[in-house]
């Protein structure tokens, strides 16, 4: 992938671009200011900002209690402290793909379901862009469950028990994470950063209080995890980043043309990676020592009364800073799919289903657990998305015909009929190889059993991507890269 063309005057872009001010008035990009810009393409007189900016979203956004979790049960799969923490840090690694993946952003102007259209063509598109809209909902209704959960638990140390204060904790959890996703862009990065302050401070003192606890030698003398363990372990640490693969471009459209791709893409893979990396440890660590089934209260017997209140309310605070960049990218996503309304009243459809579906999960037995592994099984689908997708953006050099990533019949990506006959074989392909070695709740693969119960789904990345590489070169269905900001010349493909 090469990275942009370089500017011609002997400025630092960066700083170029840091002294321009934001848009102002109904259209610009401004802090508690509804934004009004959708999926239609930024244009270059709004963009604004620096890479360095991507930093502390994906620092704040993934300051989240689900990698405590994430770390807890690779040692539950019978990984030892130093195992489980060597895939922790494999899996922090994988934000380097996801925040190069936001050059597309910078390229095009738009989110990253419009970019998908190129390899799966406008009507090939859509089947993900519904699956990747429920996978938003569904990871949002957990995280305000989790961080409802915790502010119910805080009222409980205040001595207020019942369902008044459980139908409390999960207003005020939504009221704050719906109100930062309706004000869009600017807000989510601005609150993102703010809360990553604060929430750096308090998860520093509690790997502070969990590291010297640790049991290093935990599991080091049993028969060990087995290939089950090993693969069930790596989809774990995989799962959380590859849920991030249709959104970084939502976050990086507003940024100018002459962003750098290395510049980028260091900012945002730090940022993820040394959240998840420092929590996933934590859980690690915790898990060695006292039964997780249940990881809040267990983490929670394990550090000193002065610290159990603050530790409640970083897993409510660290649930919305994930809430929110689920949320608004799910806005973004049903303008994508065909919804004829501006971000913020698209984003209402989101909000009333994530309300009913956090009823659900804080007042029904047994539903979160259902839809956890709902949601795990989905990974069969977008891990071979995410390899046709990346595959694409090198095979073009993250070059694309912007404006016909918005036209449909007759445009630059309708292809044959909407579909892009090498991006849906593909896609194809690397599901049912997804589907043959997928170990969940909710299915269990034929091959499983004969490769000695390996979970081989993340794989299906690799598959799908080789796949689309040897189609779309030999069919030649990918067009052409076209310049940065420019049209392909459509008369002389015609």
């Amino acid at each position: 992938m090469t990275t942009s063309p370089a500017p011609t005057t002997q400025q630092d872009p960066e700083r170029t671009a840091a002294r321009r001010p934001a848009a102002t008035g109904a259209a610009g990009d401004e802090v508690f200011r509804v934004e009004t810009r959708g999926i239609e393409p930024i244009p270059d007189e709004e963009r604004h900002g620096r890479a360095r900016d991507v930093f502390w979203l994906w620092f704040g956004s993934n300051l989240t209690f689900t990698y405590v979790i994430n770390g807890a049960l690779a040692v539950t799969f019978g990984l030892s402290f130093w195992q489980a923490t060597a895939l922790v840090v494999v899996g922090g690694l994988t934000f380097f793909v996801i925040s190069a993946a936001g050059l597309s952003g910078v390229r095009t102007g738009t989110a990253t379901l419009v970019v998908s259209r190129a390899p799966f063509g406008v009507r090939g598109n859509l089947p993900a862009g519904l699956l990747n809209w429920i996978v938003s909902i569904g990871y949002t209704i957990v995280n305000t469950v989790v961080g409802a959960q915790a502010l119910e638990a805080f009222f409980a140390d205040l001595g207020w028990r019942g369902t008044a204060p459980r139908a409390l904790a999960l207003l005020l959890t939504l009221v704050l994470t719906f109100t930062i996703a309706t004000w869009g862009h600017a807000t989510v990065q601005y609150a993102e950063r703010v809360l990553a302050y604060v929430l750096a401070a308090g998860f520093g003192v509690l790997l502070v209080l969990l590291l010297p606890r640790a049991d290093l030698a935990a599991h080091t003398h049993g028969a060990g995890p087995g290939v089950a363990g090993w693969s069930m372990a790596l989809v774990v640490m995989f799962a959380g980043p590859f849920s991030y693969m249709p959104m970084p471009a939502d976050y990086t459209r507003y940024l100018p043309r002459t962003t750098r791709l290395r510049a980028l893409t260091w900012s945002g893979a730090l940022g993820g990676f040394v959240s998840s990396v420092a929590l996933g440890v934590a859980g690690v660590a915790a898990a060695t020592r006292t039964d997780m089934t249940d990881a809040v209260a267990g983490t929670e017997k394990l550090l000193p009364g002065w610290f159990q209140t603050l530790f409640l309310l970083l897993v409510l605070l660290g649930s919305v800073t994930n809430s929110i960049l689920t949320l608004y990218s799910s806005s973004l996503n049903l303008q994508v799919l065909g919804i004829p309304w501006s971000r913020a009243r698209a984003l209402v459809i989101s909000i009333v289903v994530t309300a009913l579906g956090s009823l659900g999960a804080m007042f029904l037995v047994d539903f979160t657990d259902s839809l956890l592994s709902f949601l795990s099984l989905l990974i069969i689908v977008f891990a071979p998305w995410s390899g046709v997708f990346l595959a694409d953006m090198l095979m073009r050099r993250c070059r694309y015909d912007a404006a016909g990533l918005h036209e449909g019949r007759g445009g630059t990506y309708w292809y044959r009929g909407g579909y892009h006959p090498a991006g849906m074989a593909a896609q194809l392909g690397g599901l049912v190889f997804a589907a043959l070695t997928c170990d969940s709740e909710l299915w269990t693969g034929p091959l499983v059993a004969p490769l000695g119960g390996a979970d081989l789904t993340v794989f299906s990345a690799v598959v799908a991507a080789l796949l689309y590489v040897v189609l779309a070169r030999g069919i030649g269905a990918a067009p052409e890269p076209a310049p940065v900001g420019e049209r392909s010349d459509r008369t002389q493909r015609e």
